[in-house]
Parts: C-alpha cells; structure tokens; sequence
C-alpha cells in the first residue's frame, strides 16, 4: 500500500524540525526522549489507541487487560510509563483507575518531528 506524504511548501520558512532547529535544553531533551521512550512499546501504544477510541475517550484498566492480552498488573505498569511520560492522565474512581489520552502531549511529540 502506497501513502501519498503531503509536500512541503518551500515558502513555508521553516526548514527545520524543532529537534534540529535549535538546542534543546537538558530538560526539554529529557522530556521528549521520556515521550519516545513510552511510544517505543507497542503495547504502550496499542493501550493509548483503545483509550482515544473508548466512549468519551477514556477506559478503565478493567477494561483494558482483554484486548491487549495482558495480565492486570502488566498493563497497569505500562499506563504508570504512559502517565509518567505525561503521554496519560490516571483518576482514581473506587477501586477502578480511568485512564485519557493527553492529547496535548501527542501533539508535542509530532511537532517536534514535523518541519
């Protein structure tokens, strides 16, 4: 299967990604590289996809252990990766954690590899 990658406008400006057009601070390459670090997993992914496409965009670890064949206490470390990178959101409700995508934090990551 073929994907088509847009083109990029040469009287955009920006040549550079965030990554390369400048000096990232210690902190700032921490940051990203804890981002990229929680994404190298695909089951850490597989966990944030099922989260966005859960009704109101939200899941219970209850309800994520099934689909990704994984005992509890396995997929509960991976979402404290997920919610240490900042890439989760965790609330407590009874004995239940809900979990939602921060997709504010997806944004960051694909900006910084964006031109």
């Amino acid at each position: 299967m073929t994907i088509a990658l847009p083109l990029l406008n040469a009287e955009a400006g920006a040549c550079c990604s965030p990554v390369t057009d400048g000096v990232l601070s210690a902190e700032e390459a921490e940051q990203l590289a804890r981002t990229f670090k929680a994404l190298g997993d695909p089951t850490r992914i597989r966990l944030l996809s099922l989260i966005a496409a859960s009704e109101g965009g939200e899941a219970c670890i209850c309800d994520l252990t099934e689909p990704v064949g994984l005992s509890q206490p396995t997929v509960s470390h991976h979402m404290k990766q997920l919610v240490d990178a900042g890439l989760a959101e965790r609330e407590q409700r009874g004995r239940w954690a809900y979990f939602r995508v921060v997709d504010a934090a997806l944004d960051r990551a694909a900006q910084a590899l964006r031109p």
